[in-house]
């Protein structure tokens, strides 16, 4: 294992994830928040775990398993807009909905706050969670992120509606 806490671990991504992703990937309830419209492919993703062992200095992202301690595949965690110059990188996060509400996504945030701040010596990290998903924000802040803007109507919803974005940012 990557990195660990008491009831969730992080790793790398294997060849074996395959249907994990494509399951996640495919989740059409979500596609709205990712600005995805089409359904991807197992061959995509067969692509996509090729290359996932890419160093984040050269692909700018980096996507990590969140599993439970028995070892299931139960989420992804995942840094892009990785600028080493500027020492800051987007942060995303998404557990599969039976693991919902039982504290991985906290454990698995905390795990990659410090791998982000004392492995790759990031400054600060951000990330843009709908103004509708309370649990999400409530998640962010509770680590340590502050709002620092609203987007409004800023994501179109499948029913034609509009979600507001909220802006969240933690410095080191």
């Amino acid at each position: 294992m990557f990195l660990r806490s008491d009831h969730t671990c992080l790793r790398a991504l294997e060849p074996t994830d395959l249907d994990f992703l494509y399951t996640l990937e495919n989740d059409t309830s979500v596609w709205y928040l990712g600005n995805t419209l089409t359904p991807y492919s197992r061959f995509v993703l067969e692509q996509y775990l090729e290359n996932a062992a890419l160093d984040i200095y050269t692909i700018k992202q980096l996507r990590l398993v969140i599993c439970n301690l028995n070892q299931e595949a139960i989420g992804a965690i995942d840094l892009f807009d990785f600028d080493p110059l500027h020492r800051r990188a987007g942060i995303g996060i998404v557990v599969a909905a039976p693991y919902r509400g039982k504290g991985h996504a906290a454990e698995a945030l905390n795990l990659l706050l410090g791998y982000c701040q004392h492995t790759l010596q990031l400054h600060q990290v951000y990330c843009s969670v709908t103004a509708t998903n309370h649990n999400s924000i409530k998640l962010f802040r509770k680590a340590g992120f502050e709002e620092v803007g609203v987007r409004r109507e800023w994501l179109r919803k499948p029913d034609g509606s509009w979600d507001d974005v909220v802006e969240l940012q933690r410095v080191f």
